[in-house]
């Protein structure tokens, strides 16, 4: 039996109502998931991921009861977990629609399992911000009281507020160009931090075209091209047992990956089985690994939606580690996709631009193992289809900038990145930007000074200039983006007068080119 058309209605009525009303209190007793499913796909994923979420801020919410301070990784779950929550919650009001046509039965089920998951939503927002607070309050504590205020902090800010002047200004030239365009919004929740110790960069942009690159070594053969105005790129070669491998040497046990891929020729004829694998291994020579390796494929090609593959090997028997994971990334391969890595200890993630793909906690199954960096391709038709890959960054670290800012008071890094000669911030940059959002919403009491440096290509003049157009750009991202007041922010530049590299290697460069935050 059906309901009647109005009933329907009245019934998604009052459902939506419940799911916005912000006023259901937090439950004193832990919430008992549901144990059987409605049958709708929506809405058992969505009772299920909220209950998921729900178990996990529970769990924290009892340590702090039993005072019991969080620890970095727990900080990390717990921002995780405040992400998935605003993703869930936007869900709601579009499962609704589901119901519609399902039996009276299975639409009061849903609807109380679906109630019950708004509260253990609700309650999991709230104990997670509250938790996230109550840290942050310990952490200053912790610290010392701080030196009393020096008498010649006025003078520097009289001097700071001339600088505010002029850099408004150049706030006004960069928001003239496409700084914070279409791209950049869909980067806002983008999560990744690169490391702040470079280990190795390389664009190719000190090796000649036809050659090799320097900094590299294969058992087959590759060059370097260039094509149009993007710069120099390395094309990998196919084969069977054919491996490239940069010169990183001693990986460490918490560091980043960076690099662009191009590719050409692919359609609805390449392989399903043409991959690109970024393989983490135990020794530099042609082959996954001695005794042990870690690898992701991501596959390029077009006429279906081929999985991410991911699989460890360790102690020469085996690993835990041998999955499929479902995505569909054609248009990303088409369109020069930036890979960014992060391996924390055990756990290892990769996104695709802004999108995350891979987290897996424990895929680095031993440590101190797997010390070197290698690639393969394969099963690419020769002459037609072509993998090219640049801008590749290795750096230690990748760590919580947010209580690096909090504690030192200040942070450099590299990791912002610009369109060559330009202001224009690179999207997948935002990582560190939203970071330093996040300090700056939930303590209202902090200013930040942001001060651009560049690399010596070009003039000084030229340099001063856009390391400060730079500056005012991620002031700009942080206002337009983010909602940061601008009265809480100035900018600086320094162009290329303050070095901490070597300029005349890509290296050195890279490093050169970096924002600092000063609190003020």
């Amino acid at each position: 039996m059906k309901l009647p058309k109005n009933a329907i209605s009245i019934l998604i009525f009052w459902m939506a109502f419940v799911f916005i009303s912000p006023n259901i209190e937090a439950q004193t007793k832990q919430l008992k998931r549901p144990k059987s499913k409605v049958g709708v796909s929506s809405v058992d994923t969505f009772v299920s991921e909220s209950f998921d979420i729900y178990d996990k801020v529970y769990k924290y919410d009892g340590y702090a009861e039993a005072g019991s301070p969080l620890e970095d990784e727990d900080i990390d779950v717990l921002e995780d977990a405040l992400d998935d929550l605003e993703g869930l919650s936007e869900s709601a009001p579009n499962i609704i629609d589901d119901l519609d046509g399902i039996s009276v039965l299975k639409q009061g089920k849903a609807t109380l399992q679906m109630n019950k998951a708004k509260k253990a939503l609700n309650y999991s927002i709230k104990t997670a911000k509250k938790l996230l607070l109550g840290q942050r309050k310990r952490d200053k504590e912790e610290q010392s009281e701080g030196d009393p205020e020096d008498p010649s902090t006025n003078d520097g800010n009289s001097k700071n507020d001339t600088n505010s002047t002029s850099e408004t200004e150049n706030s006004e030239e960069v928001e003239e160009d496409s700084n914070v365009s279409d791209n950049l919004e869909i980067y806002s929740k983008f999560d990744y931090v690169p490391g702040d110790k470079l280990l190795f960069f390389d664009d190719f942009s000190q090796d000649f075209v036809g050659d090799f690159p320097s900094k590299w070594n294969t058992n087959a053969s590759g060059e370097v091209v260039k094509i149009g105005d993007s710069g120099n790129w390395f094309e990998l070669k196919s084969g069977y047992g054919v491996y490239f491998i940069p010169d990183v040497k001693n990986l460490p046990e918490d560091y980043t990956i960076e690099f662009d891929i191009l590719t050409k020729g692919m359609d609805k004829k390449t392989s399903s089985t043409a991959r690109f694998h970024v393989i983490l291994s135990d020794n530099n020579k042609f082959n996954d690994g001695s005794n042990h390796y870690a690898f992701v494929s991501i596959p390029v090609g077009q006429y279906g939606a081929f999985s991410l593959r991911a699989k460890n090997y360790f102690n020469g028997g085996g690993g835990d580690i041998n999955t499929d994971i479902k995505a569909d990334i054609r248009k990303a391969v088409l369109n020069k996709p930036h890979v960014s890595i992060s391996v924390t200890k055990k756990r290892f993630r990769l996104w695709i631009n802004e999108q995350k793909y891979v987290d897996i906690p424990r895929f680095i199954e031993a440590l101190d193992l797997l010390k070197y960096l290698k690639f393969h391709i394969n099963n690419f038709k020769d002459g037609k289809e072509h993998v090219y890959i640049s801008n590749l960054k290795v750096a230690q670290g990748g760590v919580d900038l947010r209580r690096e800012l909090l504690n030192k008071g200040k942070i450099s890094t590299n990791g912002i990145l610009f369109d060559s000669g330009s202001a224009n911030i690179q999207p997948q940059s935002l990582g560190i930007i939203r970071q330093i959002s996040q300090v700056l919403i939930q303590d209202e009491n902090i200013k930040l000074n942001i001060i651009g440096h560049t690399d010596a290509d070009g003039t000084e003049d030229s340099n001063l200039q856009l390391s400060k157009t730079r500056a005012a750009a991620v002031k700009h991202a942080l206002v337009n983006i983010y909602k940061v007041s601008g009265e809480r922010l100035q900018t600086d530049g320094k162009g290329e007068s303050v070095p901490i590299g070597d300029n005349s290697t890509s290296n050195g460069k890279a490093q050169n080119r970096r924002v600092e935050f000063i609190k003020i």
